[in-house]
């Protein structure tokens, strides 16, 4: 362990990491200052030679290995930015590197490890799969494992960060917000900025499903999550780290959780100021921000937030793109239900006034009503949205607002068309692995047994896929089914009542 001001020291002393790190602009972000009514910056980690601030502990770490430990190489688990890191820096120290990384890492950050120079080895499905071989791995060829957050040397590096920051910005300071993955970037902050300046507030952010530090916190001690969400990959950590949780728990001010459609109007942000794009949990810290400015009520502020990464595949962004309206509350999404009559349709435009529409999907299904999948432009945010939602209420007609509804967001939207009634129909949405054969393993464990009624699948760019699925279930099969989806080890999310799919689907 390292206490709070032997960090000081330890990130005073890592100057190194700038034989391959560059010291990165803290840009003040006009637009974004404007509309919020504080001074916000943005401390731009995007542009470092791998793209992410992860090279800074990284080299902190292999720089100081001894002379056996250079010759015998080193090795590391990661889906993608710590990989880069760690290449890179091998290829500058000259040390031998072999990186493990699921089978579902994207291939655009494969070969960029390999384009580094670093041996890399594929396995299995998660990180989980790829650090229990490259523990092995470590064994039985003698070589270093390089930690991407859990070891003090990595957290000194990505303390340098803070280091800059104090320097850059001469005048008071009032919050510093972070990204939490596996904690180590918020604990080389914390650890250096609170016992010089322990007025300025250093407050983590973490995807509302990849909250581990959050849930930390909570219990007073680590926690492994059920579930981790994977849009923002760059932090879907299922624990903290030991070191990051003891710093951060003696020095991280409090933690604010965000949701996919507020990274994605965050990303949406970054690229109005800035004119780059983030990856999601490089943008993870701005989307922090504005919540939290929007909570508290705060003005007037110096706030900065640290834009983490830009290792972002492009194929991403049409996902981006259609949720980041969403997330900035200027768009709402609706199922309307109008009698299935001439003319109501014409009334039913007439009732959204001028109102900008930015969906409509329709399909006859009921010969007495009409379901509607619309969405509107609004502003005014949550208020707005209700105040919309009550207007058609009082033109008599019934409304469910879908904004919030996943299912609905990723798939309902993209299948409004028909209807097949179906017996005994089980909805559930899956996350598959991103990887040759997964369709394959999923349609194979069901074999004979059910029916499959319904699939959807949009490519988002991401290490796992997004899919809505129906089967004819028989209520007597009913413990199969569950033995099933234990064996199929995919995860699953239960939709059959949801109400889009009873709206829309069924």
């Amino acid at each position: 362990m390292v206490e709070g001001l032997g960090y000081t020291e330890r990130i005073l002393r890592a100057r190194r990491v700038y034989d391959v790190a560059i010291e990165t602009p803290l840009e003040h972000a006009s637009r974004l200052s404007s509309r919020l009514a504080n001074h916000v910056f943005i401390k731009r980690e995007d542009l470092q030679p791998v793209f992410s601030f992860k090279l800074r502990g990284a080299y902190n770490k292999m720089c100081g290995l001894d002379e056996d430990a250079r010759a015998g190489g080193v090795i590391a688990a990661s889906a993608g930015n710590h990989a880069q890191g760690v290449a890179l820096a091998a290829r500058h120290l000259g040390i031998r590197a072999v990186i493990v990384m699921p089978v579902t890492t994207p291939s655009i950050k494969v070969e960029a490890v390999r384009t580094q120079g670093a041996e890399v080895v594929l396995e299995g499905d998660s990180y989980d799969d790829a650090y229990a071989l490259a523990r092995k791995l470590e064994t039985e060829q003698g070589l270093c494992y390089i930690h991407a957050y859990d070891d003090p040397d990595v957290i000194a590096g990505q303390g340098t960060i803070a280091m800059e920051i104090l320097r850059q910005h001469r005048g008071p300071l009032d919050a510093l917000f972070v990204p939490v993955g596996g904690g180590g970037l918020i604990a080389g902050i914390a650890a250096y900025v609170k016992p010089l300046y322990p007025e300025v507030r250093v407050i983590g952010v973490e995807p509302e499903d990849a909250a581990c530090l959050a849930a930390a916190l909570e219990a007073d001690e680590r926690v492994v999550l059920d579930h981790v969400g994977l849009f923002a990959d760059g932090v879907a950590v299922a624990q903290i780290g030991a070191e990051p949780f003891r710093v951060a728990r003696e020095f991280v001010d409090e933690v604010v959780t965000v949701d996919t459609d507020e990274i994605c109007a965050a990303i949406k942000d970054v690229f109005d100021d800035t004119r780059s794009i983030a990856e999601p949990a490089g943008a993870l810290a701005i989307a922090g921000l504005k919540k939290w400015v929007a909570r508290e009520g705060a003005q007037n502020l110096t706030l900065v937030a640290i834009d983490s990464g830009a290792n972002m595949n492009f194929d991403r962004l049409r996902h981006v793109a259609e949720r980041a309206e969403l997330g900035e509350q200027r768009e709402a999404l609706f199922a309307v239900t109008i009698p299935e009559q001439p003319g109501s349709f014409r009334d039913f435009c007439r009732s959204l006034g001028k109102l900008t529409v930015t969906e409509f999907n329709y399909r006859i299904g009921h010969p007495s009503e009409a379901h509607i999948f619309v969405g509107v432009g609004l502003d005014g945010g949550a208020d707005a949205r209700d105040g919309f939602r009550q207007r058609l209420e009082r033109d008599g007609l019934s409304v469910v607002d879908m904004t919030g509804n996943e299912m609905a967001k990723l798939h309902v939207r993209f299948m409004v068309g028909g209807r097949a009634p179906t017996h005994h129909e089980r909805l559930l949405r899956f996350e598959f692995p991103e990887r040759p054969g997964a369709l394959m393993r999923f349609l194979d464990s069901i074999g004979d047994r059910w029916n499959l009624t319904l699939f959807h699948y949009r490519n988002h760019g991401a290490a796992f896929g997004r899919v809505l699925t129906g089967m004819q279930v028989p209520p007597e099969d009913e413990d199969a089914y569950r033995r099933f989806l234990d064996v199929l080890g995919y995860a699953w999310t239960e939709e059959t009542n949801n109400p889009a799919y009873r709206l829309f689907l069924c």
